[in-house]
Order: C-alpha cells, then structure tokens, then sequence
C-alpha cells in the first residue's frame, strides 16, 4: 500500500493514510488512455455538420445557356458544384462519432491516470474542503498554500460551498467522485481529493 499525507485546508498535515496500489498505485497503460480520451471526446461532438449536396440545391430545372454557340463550356443546371451556390461535393452530413469502450477498459483507463497524478507527486489529499462561506478569494488563498494554480477538485457530494466559490476560476473544476474521469484527471496538472473522495474511488475501482 502506498502512503500519502492528508492535510487540512491550512495545508497542515492531519493525518497519514494508505492507498489503494490497485487504483492509485498502478501500471500506467497509456494507450488506454488515449483510447479513453478519443472516447470522451467522440461523444462530445454533435456530429450535425451538414451541407447540400447536387439534388438538394434549390433550382436547375433549365439549362443556363444553350449547349452551343456561347464559347462557354456546356452546362446543364446551376446546381453542379462547379457553380457558386451549387451543390458541395462530398460534404460533411450528420453522423454520430461515439464508440463503444467495454466498462473493465474503462476502470482500467482512470486507474491509470490516476496513478500518473500521484506517480508525479501531483496528488493531494485534504481531510476536507471545509470553506466557512462562499467565497472565490478564500478558495483562491487555499489554491495559494497548495502552490496551486490550475487544479481538479473531487469532493465527496454535493457541496455548495465549494462548487460555488470555484465557479468562476477558468483553471479550475470542482466535481463528486462518482464524476471524475480520465480526460479531466489529465487536463488538469493538479488533483486533490478529500477523504471521503478517496473512500468512493476506491470502493468503485478496487480489484
């Protein structure tokens, strides 16, 4: 089991507790990783890119100009793609990009990144986010004493507090442990987690 330091918001350390080698501690396999974030991201788009193709353009029931005599290459509708506002030529249409992970490949995928967050030392454990308000500049001061500019915060349930002093920093994102995933865990250079989000990880990841 690997050890790790649990402070309190003031970044005095409280406790000392162990981790879970399974989840935290564990091979890192980077192509699920990568595997996992094409998954996150494929899902994310809309896939509604659409143009007209030759026979959906409005119009071109008449030759534009008579087959001869014009100089002109013959031409027998406006829609052709070779015309401004003619049809497009292999266009984008509405397609869905999302494929199929199987769930272990999944948990295989998050115990990785995981473990690269505490591999480099960029995990922080803290007994709680105890904010006594809602208050952008005191969550501010504790990313402060952490040495923390951008940071992923997971918390164990919903806390008001926390999620609404954090709303507004650009580089940093407050979510429960049952949402954490691989794509923020590596967006994010920074991940602290609260007691009670270590508990749930482990309890929803452990072999």
């Amino acid at each position: 089991m690997a050890k790790i330091a649990v402070y309190d918001i003031n970044r005095k350390q409280v406790a000392e507790r162990e981790l879970n080698d399974s989840v935290f501690n564990t091979e890192v396999k980077e192509y699920l990783l990568h595997d996992m974030v094409r998954y996150q991201l494929a899902a994310r788009r809309q896939g509604t890119a659409k143009t007209k193709d030759r026979g959906e353009v409005r119009g071109g029931g008449k030759k534009p100009y008579r087959q001869k005599g014009t100089g002109n290459a013959r031409q027998g509708t406006v829609t052709a793609p070779n015309h401004v506002g003619g049809g497009v030529v292999f266009g984008p249409s509405p397609r869905d990009y999302s494929f199929k992970l199987n769930r272990k490949v999944k948990q295989s995928a998050l115990r990785s990144a995981l473990s690269v967050r505490f591999k480099a030392e960029r995990l922080t454990v803290v007994s709680e986010f105890d904010l006594e308000k809602i208050s952008t500049k005191a969550f501010v001061e504790v990313l402060d004493r952490f040495e923390m500019k951008k940071a992923l915060i997971l918390i164990d349930g919903d806390d008001a507090k926390v999620e609404l002093s954090a709303r507004n920093l650009p580089f940093v994102k407050v979510m429960r442990a049952e949402g954490v995933n691989v794509y923020d865990v590596l967006k994010y250079p920074n991940l602290v987690l609260t007691a009670g989000a270590v508990d749930r990880i482990e309890g929803a990841l452990s072999k």
